[in-house]
């Protein structure tokens, strides 16, 4: 590691550290607010810090271990709530059975399946539309970064060959494209990753603020967050063509020998059974929401926490070729150890934050209600979303809608309105709009770092405009369209 790296570590470490000790001992009145709230106000505000300026797995380990050995509660306590959430241990499972995509090598021939039809030879807005809508689907339904890795490099060799140079306008859309499409499609599963961890977190805070949980309905979550995010997609393809307009001539010369460059070898029977039973495994997440009238769905339900173990164990008992389908060795070599603890973290710190002895939600109260008191829903609801929205691209989109879903609880509980449309939209809507800043999501941090094909001036000048055009579209579609379905 460079020194000058090494210096900077140094530096924000010491910096986190000294915010979580020292805001504690700050000589300002904050009504409610206990000195055990201080503490966790102190820990929650350096950790932020922290996430934002290094690495995001110590960074949270830190913010377990300052809770742990703060006033709030010992470390067993910590501990056993961090790790013991049944969220967070879901999570675990599902990144587990998810990764078997990847290590069978499933995501690459779904990738491939995409960009090889023939009906997008020589159709330029074609081709832009089923690597756009193909990387919505796969960040959705096979892995949120699957998209980048699979389309980059494929991306990089068709310009090549048909002669388009790197920061050209065409290759500056297509890839900042792709990495716009994931973020449309990471909150779409409710059962993964940071929608599982904010439709967990609401039902903990609710229960907190309100006295009761409120929780969101999976299917519900998952038709807005598709709908939205197809008008999202849609919109942004449009806008591309009829008012950016980049030169498109030379795909008009692609040939389907140049797309199946490479070509991938046939799917083997270890690919086609974990298929199926990926498949099998996400479709008993979802049919209890669906169709909970169905026999053994009540059965499902309640479990469903759990499934992911099941179906784990289902992969590496059965056997192709004489070997097991998955290892969890195997599976766990590339395994998100960021996401995982950001989330751990994170979660702990949303209910610490909102537990009663802390007199965080009555300072909320006291600030707050003065505030919205005369506010409409929808006002209200705009309001949270244009702020969000803002937030979300400077700073962690999870901790963003963490830090939110206690103003919304706190504010249906003082004007008596269903909180569920507003918190599940802007829960989506947070995770799929970080993309106009490096510091937004790993998305956006991963297109800033091409350097060799992008402009970071290009980057800011698109993510923005695209930024603007889901701000207007969950406006006008996404606050009608959650107000209709999630009840």
């Amino acid at each position: 590691m460079p020194k000058k790296r090494v210096e900077t570590v140094y530096i924000h470490f010491i910096i986190g550290l000294a915010i979580m000790f020292l805001i504690r001992w700050m000589p300002v009145e904050m009504p409610a607010i206990t000195p055990v709230g201080k503490q966790i106000l102190g820990i929650f505000i350096g950790t932020l810090y922290l996430w934002s300026t290094v690495d995001p797995i110590w960074s949270s380990i830190l913010s377990i271990f300052m809770i742990g050995t703060s006033d709030y509660a010992a470390m067993g306590g910590v501990l056993s709530t961090a790790f013991g959430n049944p969220t967070v241990v879901q999570m675990l499972f599902l990144m587990i059975i998810m990764n078997s995509l990847q290590v069978t090598g499933l995501s690459a021939h779904i990738g491939r399946f995409f960009i090889t039809r023939k009906f997008i030879i020589g159709r330029p807005w074609v081709f832009t539309a089923v690597l756009f809508f193909g990387s919505v689907l796969m960040a959705a339904f096979v892995g949120c970064f699957a998209p980048i890795f699979l389309f980059w490099p494929i991306l990089y060799d068709i310009f090549q060959d048909i002669g388009m140079k790197p920061k050209e306008e065409y290759p500056t859309l297509m890839l900042i494209f792709i990495v716009v499409a994931c973020a449309i499609g990471f909150p779409v599963p409710p059962y993964m990753s940071n929608g599982l961890a904010l439709i967990s977190n609401y039902a903990t805070i609710t229960q907190n603020i309100l006295g009761t949980s409120v929780v969101i309905n999976d299917a519900q979550w998952l038709i807005v967050a598709l709908i939205f995010g197809a008008a999202c997609a849609v919109a942004i393809m449009l806008f591309a063509k009829f008012v950016l307009r980049p030169d498109v001539s030379k795909l008009k010369n692609l040939t389907l020998e140049q797309l199946n460059k490479n070509p991938l070898p046939p799917l083997n029977t270890r690919q086609k059974m974990v298929g199926i039973i990926i498949v099998i495994f996400l479709l008993s997440m979802l049919m209890p929401s669906l169709f909970p009238s169905l026999p053994g769905m009540s059965w499902l339900s309640a479990n469903s926490t759990g499934m992911a173990m099941l179906f784990i164990v289902i992969l590496c008992v059965l056997r192709a070729d004489g070997k097991p389908l998955i290892t969890i060795g195997e599976n766990m070599r590339n395994f998100a150890w960021g996401t995982y603890f950001l989330v751990v973290s994170a979660i702990l710190i949303g209910s610490v934050l909102t537990n009663e002895s802390t007199g965080v939600i009555a300072f909320l109260n006291t600030i707050l209600s003065p505030v919205f008191k005369n506010m409409s829903p929808l006002v209200f609801t705009i309001v949270v979303l244009f702020v969000g929205c803002v937030l979300t691209n400077v700073c962690n989109s999870l901790v963003i809608g963490m830090i939110l879903q206690p103003v919304i609880a706190t504010y249906s509980l003082t004007v008596g309105v269903n909180s569920a449309p507003i918190a599940a939209l802007m829960s989506m809507f947070v995770l799929l709009c970080a993309i106009a800043t490096p510091a937004a999501s790993p998305f956006a941090a991963m297109l800033f770092g091409n350097k060799e094909w992008l402009n970071a001036k290009d980057i800011y000048k698109y993510d923005l405009m695209f930024v603007v055009i889901e701000m207007i579209l969950v406006l006008i579609v996404g606050v009608p369209l959650a107000n209709m379905i999630i009840k």
